[in-house]
């Protein structure tokens, strides 16, 4: 069986230890000694340029030979060879790159050098500037052997898009301040035709009128239904604005316009005092803030749920002004406001008024006669009405038109002074017990007339 023995470090029989190594830089590194600083390595950089120089123009003089190579670089193709000191403004005679600034040597001139024109690097040659058509766009293609000096063959031209429209001849010499030819009118509800540049058939109407005629929508509810393709004429869908059709035609509408309409609600309302039916004005709210779902009358037997959309384009289908109560109607539908105040529209407003009268005697039967047909307002005669009394101090009016403030200046014109003014029918719908600033909406067996 082999026996092992193990010896402690630094016996008998060991090796000596080694000495500690220096460092491989700074003090103690060996005889290179210490590193050179930047000033000291640049200067003696110079120096050996120098030698270097003095060495060449000894042995060649002011002119190497043809072919010479500069120690240290590799030799190169003649085609390839780096531009001429001139060229390249060096201020060494061989090109050198490390001569410092503060002594640079003068050399004389050549001769072929010093006659010869100025030669320009062919990189820093400007570019030659496109070409423009006659609406100044880069559409002519640039010449690549003016812009590449190593002699590439040009590339094709290549189109550009232009995303600006071609320009109007008719335009193009006109005044800077003239104004838009042919600029088509805005839509509006007018009676002007806005296709008069267009040949129609006589007794023809735009389609939109007739619309309106035959009581289908508003004007804007047609115009708006025949952009949506949902009116048809004759079984053949119409979708450009401003078409004409014969009043022999039918005009029928889609489901679709027809659930619209019937998604639309009017709303009756008893207008207290202090509220103006229309815009506020003068500090006064409209009266449509009173429509909320706490002033819901809860008799409302119309089954439909309040929807805060019912409160969009819901406007007032004629006037209340702010001293008058009653009944007013608000509406989405376009069709129950032309009815109610449109220019042809018969459908009866009937008011109870309380007046006095500034004459003792009171209100003679002429001044009656007067009332009931014979007044003028703003240069225009007014159309017959019902006047009667219904005791001492109040009258019954009713109309068919409702001018601005009419009973009331009415009244003044025969000598009488309006104290209270009540709306309490309009068609066939009356204000009947719906208490003052509550409303309610109309029902599916309600029609004004």
């Amino acid at each position: 069986m082999a026996t092992i023995k193990l010896k402690k470090p630094g016996g008998a029989g060991a090796p000596p230890p080694t000495p500690d190594r220096p460092p491989v830089r700074g003090v103690g590194a060996g005889a290179k000694g210490a590193r050179p600083t930047l000033a000291q390595a640049q200067a003696q950089r110079a120096e050996r340029e120098a030698r270097y120089q003095e060495q060449l123009r000894q042995r060649f003089g002011d002119r190497p030979p043809e072919g010479f190579v500069r120690r240290g670089d590799s030799a190169q193709p003649a085609q390839q060879q780096r531009p001429a000191p001139a060229q390249r403004g060096a201020n060494t005679a061989f090109g050198a790159r490390n001569e410092p600034r503060s002594a640079p040597r003068q050399h004389a001139p050549r001769d072929d050098i010093r006659n010869a024109p100025p030669q320009r690097d062919p990189r820093n040659a400007p570019r030659a500037q496109p070409q423009r058509d006659s609406r100044g766009s880069r559409d002519a293609p640039h010449t690549q052997a003016s812009r590449d000096p190593r002699g590439a063959p040009p590339r094709p031209p290549q189109a550009r898009f232009d995303p600006r429209p071609p320009p109007r001849p008719e335009l193009q010499n006109a005044p800077h301040n003239a104004p838009r030819a042919n600029r088509r009118p805005r839509h509006d509800d007018d009676e002007d035709d806005h296709f008069e540049h267009t040949a129609h058939a006589p007794g023809s109407l735009r389609l939109s009128k007739r619309m309106s005629e035959l009581g289908i929508a508003s004007r804007r509810e047609a115009d708006e239904w025949i952009a949506m393709g949902y009116v048809r004429v004759d079984d053949q869908i119409v979708s450009e604005l401003g078409s004409r059709v014969m009043p022999h035609q039918r005009v029928t509408i889609d489901a679709k316009a027809k659930f619209q309409q019937a998604q639309r609600v009017t709303v009756l309302m008893n207008k207290p005092v202090g509220y103006v039916s229309g815009q506020a004005e003068d500090g006064y709210q409209p009266a449509v803030v009173l429509v909320t779902p706490d002033r819901l009358w809860r008799e409302d037997r119309s089954g439909t749920r309040f929807l805060r959309s019912h409160l969009n384009h819901l406007v007032p289908a004629g006037r209340l002004d702010i001293d008058s109560v009653g009944l007013l109607i608000l509406t989405q539908d376009g069709r129950i406001a032309k009815q109610l105040i449109g220019e042809d529209s018969e459908v009866e407003k009937e008011y109870l008024v309380r007046v006095a009268s500034v004459d003792p005697r009171g209100l003679p039967e002429s001044g009656l006669a007067l009332l009931r047909h014979g007044l003028e307002l703003d240069g225009e005669a007014l159309r017959p009405a019902q006047v009667e009394w219904v005791n001492d101090d109040q009258l019954r009016f009713v109309l068919t038109q409702g001018k601005k403030r009419q009973i009331r200046r009415m009244c003044e014109a025969v000598g009488l002074q309006v104290l209270g003014l009540k709306r309490v029918r309009i068609g066939n719908v009356m204000l009947g017990d719906l208490p003052t600033g509550q409303w309610r909406y109309l029902r599916a067996d309600e029609t004004f007339g």
